[in-house]
C-alpha cells in the first residue's frame, strides 16, 4: 500500500545559476602567469646548466663520480615538466631547452684565455651533455605524443 506522499508530483528542478561571463582581467592574469612561468623555467634552465658545469670535476677518492650527468638528467626532466605545467603551453619547453643547450655547448668550446670547461678526457662532461640532451628529448616526445592540456584559465 502506498502513502499519499509517494504519489505527489515531483517538484520542478531548481534553476541553475548562469555561468559567469569571462572578464578581461582573466586574460591579463593568464598572460602574466604564462610570462612568469616562462621566465622561471628559463632561469631554472640557466642555473641548472651553470651548476652542472661547476660540478663536472667533483671527485671522491680521486675518481670522477658523475654527479653532474645525473643532475642534468633529473633537473632537465623536472624543468621541462614544470615549463609545460606552469604555462599550459609547449613552446616554453623549447626555450628552456635551447637556453640549457647554448650554455653547455658554449662551455664545451674554448674560453678567451684558451681554457676548456669541458675537456676531452673528462667523461662526466660528455655524459652530462648526452644525458641532459636525452632528457630534453624525452620531454619533447612526451609533449608531442600527448593531447594538449586543458587550460585552467
Amino acid at each position: 500500500m502506498s502513502t499519499p506522499a509517494e504519489h505527489r508530483p515531483s517538484e520542478p528542478p531548481e534553476p541553475q545559476a548562469p555561468e559567469p561571463r569571462p572578464s578581461r582581467d582573466r586574460g591579463v592574469v593568464a598572460g602574466l602567469l604564462t610570462t612568469a612561468g616562462v621566465l622561471l623555467a628559463v632561469l631554472m634552465s640557466a642555473l641548472s646548466g651553470l651548476l652542472e658545469l661547476l660540478l663536472i670535476s667533483v671527485r671522491v677518492g680521486g675518481y670522477l663520480i658523475g654527479v653532474s650527468a645525473v643532475l642534468a638528467l633529473v633537473a632537465n626532466l623536472f624543468i621541462g615538466r614544470f615549463a609545460h605545467r606552469a604555462t599550459r603551453r609547449r613552446w616554453p619547453v623549447i626555450i628552456a631547452a635551447v637556453v640549457w643547450l647554448l650554455i653547455v655547448l658554449l662551455a664545451a668550446g674554448r674560453t678567451t684565455e684558451g681554457d676548456y670547461l669541458i675537456t676531452s678526457n673528462n667523461w662526466v662532461g660528455w655524459a652530462m651533455i648526452g644525458l641532459g640532451s636525452l632528457s630534453w628529448t624525452i620531454v619533447g616526445i612526451r609533449l608531442v605524443s600527448t593531447p594538449p592540456a586543458k587550460t585552467l584559465y
